[in-house]
């Protein structure tokens, strides 16, 4: 089994769910050690993110805000996710092209 660091990055996210992770073979887990929300916009912005599971999504978070200038940190500090093989992490906002998202994780393959 092999352990790599890796990021992900993506701008503009709006009103369309972008799908920021997947945990697909040959990855066996994936632990997201940080994820950071940031508003690009002069409004404040609302934003969802979930894990898919089999289809099913379940919420870290749903409906938070994140004023004009801020961000928003689901995950990081004492907070990890692990995903298994299939699962992926998604990231929606209520505003056309006003997030953009980072994500930090270590992948065992």
């Amino acid at each position: 089994m092999a352990n790599s660091f890796k990021s992900e990055f993506q701008r503009n996210i709006g009103t369309g769910a972008q799908v920021m992770y997947t945990a697909s073979s040959p990855v066996i887990s994936a632990t997201l050690i940080g994820m950071t929300v940031a508003n690009t916009t002069n409004d404040q912005v609302f934003v969802d993110v979930y894990v898919t599971r089999s289809t099913v999504n379940y919420y870290l978070v749903k409906g938070a805000s994140v004023v004009v200038g801020g961000a928003l940190v689901p995950i990081g500090g004492d907070q990890k996710l692990v995903l298994e093989q299939g699962d992926s992490i998604s990231v929606v906002s209520n505003a056309n092209t006003s997030l953009d998202v980072t994500v930090s994780l270590l992948e065992k393959t």
